[in-house]
C-alpha cells in the first residue's frame, strides 16, 4: 500500500526545510503540531479525540502536561485502546541527534520499562527509532541498546507498509503490534519491571528486617513483619507520589543528608496520615475511622546507612524506574510477595526470611495478569452498572473474599471511577460542575471527576460492611490490611 498524500507532502515539506528545521528555535512544540500530529494522524489515531471519548478512554493522551519539579515527567504521547496503554512516543525538536544521543534512548526506556510497555518510539520525524523497553535501562547505556528499528524521514514513503503494518491503530486491533513485539521478545537483558522491581525489594526486607531485629531487642516475630512491610510500602508509596505530582519532588531523598533519618521519616509518615487517611498511614484513634491505629513502627530504631540506601535506591541514578508510569498495583504486588515468605527470629534474635512451605510446594507466588483482572471487572461490576445513574450504582457493594494483592478491589474502583466519569460526560456534564459539591470540571483536554466525586465514591463502596464492603482483608500479620 503506497503511502497517503498527507505523508508525501510532509516528507516534501520536511525536506525542503529540513536546515530551518534542524536550527534550535524550531522547538519541540512546533515539530509535534506541524508533523508527529499528522503522522499519526494518518495511522488511524484520534489524536485530537475527535470523537469526544471520555479522559479514560481516550485514544491518545498528550500527557507533556505533568510536570513535576519542572520538568516533564510523563511521556509525551500515550496510545490506548480503551484506556489500555499499547506504547509511548517521546518527541524530540530535530536539532537532537536521537540516533547518536543517549539521553533521550534512556528517557523513553525508562518511562516503557517503568510502565511495562513492550515497545515504544522516539522520534523527532528526522528519525524514527523504535526500542524494546523490556531490556532494564541503565545510565550508561549506548543509544542502539534495545533498538529494534531506525528509520529517517526519507524512509517513511518506501517502508509506509512496515510502519503502519506494525503502529496503526488498526494493525494494533488486529494484532500485529503484538506479533512483532512477541517476534523481538527474549533477547539477551530481558527482564519485566514487576520482577525486578520486587527482586530489589525483597533484597531491601532483608536488609531492614535483620537491622530492625538488631537494634530493637525483644520485638515480637509478628510486629517485626508488619514493621518492615508498613516502613517498605509507605516509602514506595511516598516515592510514586513524588513522581506524579502529589508529593514534593525530591523529599524523601532530602532525609538521607544528615544523621536521625528515620525520626525525620517518621515525621513525614505523620503528615501522610493527616493528608491521606489510609490505612497504610494510620497513628492515631479516630471516631468512625475502622482498624487499630499503629501505634508501634514509630518508635522503632533503624540505621541511617540501611535507611539511606533504602532511599537513595528510589531515585535517578541509581533507579532505572520513572515512577510517574509505574503500574498502580505494584504495591499490592509487593504485599502478595511479602505474603508468600515470613520473617523469623533466630534462638539469637536475628532475623531470616524464609518461604513458606505451602509456597514452596507450589513453586511459587503467582500474580493475576492485569487483562485478567480487566475482563473480569468489565464482567461483573461492568454488567451491574449498565443502564443505571450515580445514584444506583452507588448502592453496589463489591467483595473480594480471596484478597491478595487487591489487584481486584483496585481493577474495580478504577473501573468505577472511569464509569463515572464516563456517564457524567455523555449527560448534561455542565449541570454536574455546578453547586456546592461538583461531580465534574472541565479540564484543557475533556471533562474530569472532582476530587469531591472520587472521594465521594471511595466513601461510598468502602465504608458500608453491611451486606458488604470493598476493602482488604487483614493480613497474615494480625493487623488489618488497608481499604481500598
Amino acid at each position: 500500500m503506497p503511502a497517503p498524500a498527507e505523508i508525501r507532502q510532509l516528507v516534501e515539506r520536511f525536506e525542503a526545510n529540513l536546515d530551518s528545521y534542524r536550527g534550535g528555535s524550531y522547538n519541540e512544540t512546533l515539530l509535534r503540531r506541524d508533523f508527529l500530529d499528522p503522522l499519526f494522524k494518518a495511522l488511524g489515531w484520534d489524536i485530537d479525540n475527535a470523537q469526544g471519548y471520555a479522559e479514560a478512554f481516550r485514544e491518545v493522551v498528550h500527557e507533556d502536561a505533568i510536570k513535576v519539579g519542572g520538568s516533564t515527567k510523563a511521556p509525551d504521547y500515550s496510545f490506548r485502546i480503551g484506556g489500555r496503554r499499547i506504547f509511548f512516543l517521546e518527541a524530540k525538536k530535530p536539532s537532537v541527534v536521537i540516533k547518536d544521543d543517549p539521553g533521550p534512548a534512556y528517557q523513553l526506556r525508562r518511562y516503557a520499562w517503568s510502565a511495562n510497555l513492550p515497545l515504544s518510539i522516539l522520534s523527532d520525524f528526522e528519525e524514527f527509532a523504535v526500542y524494546d523497553c523490556r531490556i532494564k535501562p541503565a545510565p550508561g547505556d549506548k543509544p542502539a541498546k534495545g533498538r529494534l528499528l531506525y528509520l529517517t524521514f526519507r524512509d517513511y514513503l518506501d517502508r509506509w507498509d512496515e510502519i503502519a503494518g506494525i503502529f496503526s491503530r488498526e494493525a494494533v486491533l488486529k494484532g500485529s503490534f503484538d506479533r512483532y513485539a512477541s517476534s523481538a521478545k527474549g533477547k539477551r537483558g530481558t527482564t519485566g519491571v514487576d520482577g525486578d522491581f520486587l527482586a530489589q525489594i525483597e533484597g531491601w526486607r532483608e536488609t531492614l528486617a535483620k537491622n530492625i531485629a538488631l537494634r530493637n531487642p525483644g520485638i515480637e516475630v509478628r510486629d517485626l513483619n508488619f514493621a518492615v512491610q508498613a516502613t517498605i510500602d509507605r516509602i514506595v508509596f511516598l516515592r510514586i507520589c513524588e513522581d506524579r505530582g502529589i508529593e514534593p519532588l525530591n523529599r524523601l531523598q532530602g532525609l538521607t543528608n544528615g544523621a536521625g533519618i528515620y525520626a525525620r521519616l517518621a515525621h513525614v509518615f505523620r503528615e501522610a496520615d493527616d493528608r491521606y487517611n489510609s490505612g497504610l498511614f494510620h497513628f492515631k484513634a479516630e471516631r468512625g475511622r475502622a482498624g487499630s491505629p499503629d501505634e508501634f513502627t514509630l518508635g522503632l530504631k533503624v540505621d541511617d546507612k540501611v535507611l539511606k540506601a533504602l532511599i537513595l535506591g528510589l531515585y535517578y541514578p541509581e533507579s532505572p524506574y520513572e515512577f510517574s508510569v509505574l503500574p498502580a498495583d505494584i504495591l499490592g504486588q509487593v504485599y502478595e510477595r511479602f505474603l508468600g515468605s515470613v520473617i523469623r527470629l533466630t534462638a539469637g534474635g536475628q532475623a531470616k526470611i524464609e518461604e513458606k512451605p505451602e509456597v514452596k510446594k507450589a513453586g511459587g507466588v503467582y500474580y493475576t495478569p492485569t487483562y485478567i483482572v480487566d475482563y473480569i471487572v468489565r464482567q461483573t461490576v461492568g454488567r451491574l452498572c449498565e443502564n443505571k445513574a450515580p445514584k444506583d450504582v452507588a448502592k453496589l457493594s463489591i467483595l473480594d473474599p480471596a484478597c491478595g494483592s487487591g489487584s481486584f478491589l483496585i481493577g474495580a474502583y478504577q473501573y468505577l471511577l472511569d464509569w463515572h466519569l464516563a456517564w457524567y460526560a455523555a449527560n448534561e456534564p455542565e449541570k454536574h460542575a455546578k453547586g456546592k459539591e461538583p461531580k465534574v470540571y472541565r479540564a484543557g483536554d475533556g471533562w474530569r471527576l472532582t476530587g469531591h466525586a472520587s472521594l465521594l465514591l471511595r466513601r461510598e463502596q468502602a465504608h458500608r460492611r453491611k451486606p458488604g464492603v470493598l476493602y482488604r482483608r487483614p493480613d497474615d500479620s494480625g493487623r488489618e490490611g488497608a481499604r481500598i
